[in-house]
């Protein structure tokens, strides 16, 4: 329904920009907090977040039998979230944002090594524009900014792997537990870094936290929802709008203005995501 649609990619350009505000949060943040502290605050705001699921549902959500898949998907993701909370606080907001969206692209490669899955030949063009677009951020002749964003390129990667994870235990774990696994292992994990990083938070610090926290989950609950009701061959293409955020927040908070090749490296990685976004449905169309 077209309604539906509207009401999807309204969702979906809501929780990019909640996300967008994030990624500010945690640049800003970084200025004064290690990033192992960011991310720890992070996921300890998430589980707090997530008491009254817990509460409500009680030992349901401990029932599993594929505890070491949650366990590689909770360690997978928080080195993820170190690579991109460090990026973001070393790089341009539009850039950091460019090169995860680079994520989707590791995807068809994982699934092919890992699960066999074969990818069709739009997904593996998608893949080569996509790593073209990569490149240009990267900028092979700035050694400085190369290895910053190939921090940000690994946390891609982890996170595409994290997703594939999730896809491998999709068969017999509910979203529920799968997000409460990864609550509990990744505020865990991370609290060893954060104390042997810790440095003194300012009162003041404490309500950002808060927002950073509150806007990260809300954001993620908009995106789940727009995806909920409207395809995402329909609405994907609205995640591009984090670009345009990143951009105007760092044009306007840190007067970041991006270069030629990142705008170039955006036009080829929202093309291979609308490649990627096309091939379903040119495939449907054929089939019907």
């Amino acid at each position: 329904m077209q309604s539906d649609l509207r009401l999807g990619a309204f969702y979906l350009l809501l929780g990019e920009a909640l996300l967008a505000i994030m990624g500010g949060l945690i640049k800003y943040l970084s200025d004064t907090l290690s990033t192992e502290q960011i991310v720890f605050f992070r996921n300890a705001a998430g589980l707090l977040i997530l008491m009254p699921v817990i509460l409500t549902q009680g030992s349901k959500l401990l029932k599993t039998s594929v505890w070491h898949w949650h366990l590689m998907r909770g360690l997978v993701g928080v080195s993820a979230m170190y690579c991109y909370f460090w990026a973001l606080g070393h790089m341009p907001l539009t850039e950091a944002f460019l090169v995860k969206l680079s994520s989707p692209f590791f995807m068809p490669l994982i699934g092919l090594l890992w699960l066999g899955e074969r990818a069709g030949k739009y997904s593996i063009l998608a893949v080569f524009v996509g790593f073209a677009g990569v490149a240009c951020i990267l900028r092979p002749d700035d050694s400085a900014f190369t290895f910053i964003a190939l921090i940000a390129l690994l946390g891609a990667f982890l996170a595409a792997l994290a997703k594939v994870t999730i896809r491998r235990m999709s068969a017999t774990e509910s979203s529920q537990t799968i997000v409460f696994y990864f609550g509990v292992i990744a505020a865990v994990v991370s609290l060893p870094g954060a104390a042997l990083t810790w440095q003194p938070v300012e009162y003041e610090l404490w309500g950002w936290i808060l927002l950073l926290g509150l806007v990260a989950t809300l954001g993620q609950l908009a995106l789940t929802k727009a995806y909920r009701i409207a395809p995402t061959g329909k609405v994907g293409v609205y995640a591009y709008s984090a670009v345009l955020y990143g951009a105007l927040m760092g044009w306007i908070v840190w007067a970041e203005i991006p270069a030629w090749t990142t705008w170039a490296g955006a036009a080829l990685i929202v093309s291979a995501g609308l490649i990627n976004l096309w091939q379903p449905q040119k495939t449907k169309a054929q089939s019907e």
